[in-house]
């Protein structure tokens, strides 16, 4: 499948920028870029695409991305056709925005994290929503350095958050969850660098945080909220959803390169944890990303991933409104 990149309008002089858009539609692909991503939609309802995970919003929608990962939001035809007010603010800002000294104090510890994790995508809700939407709204206005401080307040508020979900699912975006348990951190690590490897067991990864066989499987369920063969199977199938989005490689190809041995077993498990057949996924998907590049709205805003165009052609305008801070 064609996954499109978007040349987004952020430039080196920008800390951040913010995207305006009221009743703007979303007519654009599923899509990825390097910068990261704060996607916020208010008054609308539809389908959200992140990594492998398909699923609804309803009125409103907060998601963290992280660099690289597709993502794609419709919203519901009727309410737009029936005229139904909504805005979506979008904030993108550089991967090494945060690799400076400054922000390796202990101060920016859970911010760091919490884009680490964006890896997979980072859904918040309740309370959170409420005062991040505020924060956002004044954003769009610039106000000097202000906007910078309130810029770190969001991030700020968002790292402390509770009312959060990941998207993606681990193998489709493989970063090892982080934890204080040194031997857990470990075992996720040791896990997500192997789990191609058909032969890979729990005494593997037991044995490498010296734990018996019995002892690390009551350990790792307590850590991991699912046991061993759970998580394993939940990664292989991860990985599997983004080979069949991202190559053109066929099923029985994708089975074997996801660390599974059987393509009968693989097909059982997958439709169990996808509601599909591994062939019915990417067909849906391509129907989703339905997209005639040479005719979009903001001229050479999104290009095909496998496209020779050079990546420095950007638009002389956006089709929303723009704010470089």
């Amino acid at each position: 499948m064609n996954i499109y990149r978007e040349i987004t309008p952020l430039e080196k002089p920008d800390v951040f920028i913010v995207l305006d858009s009221v009743c703007n539609g979303f007519n654009y692909p599923i899509h990825n870029h390097p910068e990261y991503e704060l996607n916020l939609i208010a008054g609308m309802s539809g389908t959200r695409i992140v990594g492998d995970s398909t699923d609804r919003y309803n009125n409103y929608d907060l998601v963290l991305l992280g660099p690289y990962l597709y993502h794609k939001w419709d919203g519901d035809e009727h309410l737009q056709a029936a005229g139904q007010p909504y805005r979506v603010i979008t904030i993108q800002f550089a991967m090494d925005l945060f690799s400076g000294p400054l922000f390796q104090k202990e101060r920016f510890i859970k911010i760091r994290k919490m884009l680490r994790d964006s890896s997979r995508g980072i859904r918040f809700q309740g309370k959170t929503f409420g005062e991040a939407m505020q924060i956002m709204i004044d954003l769009t206005e610039d106000k000097g350095f202000t906007n910078i401080i309130q810029f770190l307040q969001l991030l700020d508020l968002l790292s402390q958050s509770v009312d959060t979900a990941f998207l993606a699912s681990e193998g489709f975006s493989p970063q090892a969850p982080a934890t204080e348990n040194n031997r857990m951190q470990v075992a996720y690590n040791y896990i997500l660098k192997n789990f191609t490897e058909p032969e890979l067991k729990i005494r593997d990864v037991a044995a490498l945080v010296n734990m018996s066989d019995s002892a690390f499987s009551h350990f790792f369920k307590h850590y991991a909220f699912r046991n061993f063969t759970q998580f394993l199977v939940d990664v292989r199938i991860g990985h599997a959803c983004k080979l069949l989005l991202n190559t053109d490689e066929t099923v029985n190809q994708i089975c074997f390169k996801s660390g599974f041995t059987n393509l009968a077993n693989f097909n059982r498990l997958f439709k169990k944890y996808r509601l599909c057949t591994p062939l019915a996924y990417r067909r849906k998907y391509l129907d989703k990303n339905d997209f005639d590049w040479t005719n979009q709205v903001t001229p050479w805003q999104f290009l095909p991933g496998k496209s020779n165009t050079q990546e420095r052609i950007k638009p002389a305008a956006y089709s929303t409104r723009l704010v470089h801070l």
